[in-house]
């Protein structure tokens, strides 16, 4: 007996309600993207490994996917590294490619490479899927699609602002009120490791600090300790757990705070920068807010961090992030190119929409009108019938057996068919065909003639 196919964990086939959904969310974002004044661009699934790791720091080295080499490609291995049995050693030898990680990393690349063909500042928007070797669990899937917009070689603020409203543009689309863009500065964060003695060890306190919300405030303290941060040190950054008032308030108590760091200082005056603009357009619906735990635990952001989370009562993780990096494509040769993007989580918007009912009760509705097939000489009138429709751009089709009346009746209610066209025998006679309301189970007939009056009321 043939075995059960399946497939991956962390991974998903989609029904065509599910695709129609995420079409959905994809169509609002790419729309406002342009609206916003990002281009398109696509990068290959995988790049060179040497692209993508060292990129996202320990952590997110070891959730990128790696690709074997064709070939024999163990033959290639000496005996001492195949002997040893060391994985960081052995998997350069066999894996020269990986699958990306996000979209950042590869857009960098891009950037470098095709350098003397764009014009700076450069905004480009990018929607494909990545890969992480992660462990699946609600809302974190180890294939899923990135909606990235970013904009390199400029280092105003006021990209900061204006992605900002692209977020609250985007949620306000899909009447997802009340999202919460959380807004924080990794100058801020060298500011505050620099005050309480860590400032040579950044990283391990971002990271650290990155997970509050996930382990909490002790268990980011062991973590802390474990990573060689002084006891002295934490209980110095431990007020920062509590921080609290409007976001001028915040912001005012850490400038007092941070007084003594140059770094730390600038990090406050350039999230007042990029609040007071916001607060002077306004956003529709999302909030913005000072989170000064936010540290977003990749390294290569130097500036204002972006992380969105849902609306109060909904169980999910981020929806969106991102953030300013002064020079990742310094990484691949190209020094001083400043930027800064945002990410759409889209599987995780979707499950939010889905949990809160706020997919259009219309999107699954694929078919505007099903021709009932009665026969060969009628499904030939109904053909032309379904032809013309088209053409009007009316989303027609005919069923393509005269099967039993009450099958392609059923047919047409699981397709949520608003109108079913029957043409049968008499109706061929009158050069007439009639048209079934599938909501109230009216009916009406038209002459074949007269198909632009039915068209008008669609």
């Amino acid at each position: 007996m043939a075995q059960k196919p399946s497939i991956p964990k962390g991974t998903r086939d989609f029904s065509p309600s599910e695709v129609i959904k995420r079409n959905y969310i994809f169509d609002i974002v790419k729309k406002h993207f342009q609206t916003f004044g990002f281009q398109p661009i696509e990068t290959p699934s995988f790049e060179n490994s040497d692209t993508l790791m060292g990129k996202y720091g320990d952590e997110g080295d070891r959730l990128i996917f790696k690709i074997l080499n064709s070939g024999d490609f163990i033959s290639k291995v000496d005996d001492v590294t195949y002997s040893s049995k060391n994985s960081s050693s052995l998997t350069p030898k066999i894996s020269e490619k990986a699958l990306r990680y996000d979209l950042t990393v590869p857009f960098a690349r891009y950037v470098v490479q095709h350098q003397n063909e764009i014009d700076f500042p450069f905004k480009r928007y990018q929607i494909q899927p990545v890969w992480r070797a992660d462990r699946p669990q609600k809302g974190r899937f180890r294939e899923f699609y990135q909606c990235d917009a970013d904009v390199v070689g400029s280092d105003s603020l006021l990209q900061e602002v204006e992605l900002v409203q692209l977020y609250d543009a985007v949620f306000t689309s899909l009447k997802l009120e009340g999202v919460n863009i959380k807004l924080n500065n990794r100058k801020i964060l060298a500011g505050i490791a620099e005050v309480i003695g860590a400032g040579n060890n950044l990283i391990n306190f971002t990271v650290a600090l990155d997970k509050l919300d996930k382990i909490g405030e002790e268990g980011v303290k062991k973590e802390m300790l474990a990573k060689g941060i002084s006891e002295t040190a934490i209980e110095k950054a431990s007020p920062l757990f509590y921080l609290n008032g409007s976001n001028t308030e915040q912001l005012d108590k850490l400038q007092y705070l941070l007084s003594s760091s140059e770094v730390g200082t600038k990090g406050v005056e350039e999230l007042r920068f990029i609040l007071e603009f916001i607060e002077e357009v306004g956003l529709q619906s999302a909030k913005l807010s000072i989170d000064v735990t936010l540290a977003r635990g990749l390294n290569y952001y130097t500036g204002a961090i972006f992380e969105v989370s849902a609306p109060e009562g909904v169980q999910m993780g981020s929806i969106g992030g991102g953030g300013r990096y002064d020079d990742l494509t310094g990484i691949f040769g190209l020094k001083n190119v400043s930027g800064v993007g945002i990410s759409f989580g889209l599987d995780r918007i979707y499950l939010v929409l889905e949990e809160l009912g706020l997919f259009p009760k219309t999107i699954e509705q694929s078919l505007d009108v099903l021709c009932v097939n009665f026969g060969e000489q009628e499904a030939l009138e109904a053909l032309r019938l379904t032809t013309q429709l088209r053409s009007a751009g009316v989303r027609a089709d005919i069923y393509p057996s005269d099967a039993k009346m009450q099958k392609q009746m059923k047919f047409a209610n699981s397709r949520n068919v608003p109108y079913v066209i029957l043409l049968g025998a008499q109706e061929l006679k009158d050069k007439t065909f009639v048209v079934k309301n599938m909501s109230n189970g009216e009916q009406e007939t038209y002459n074949f003639d007269a198909i632009d009056d039915f068209i008008a009321k669609l």
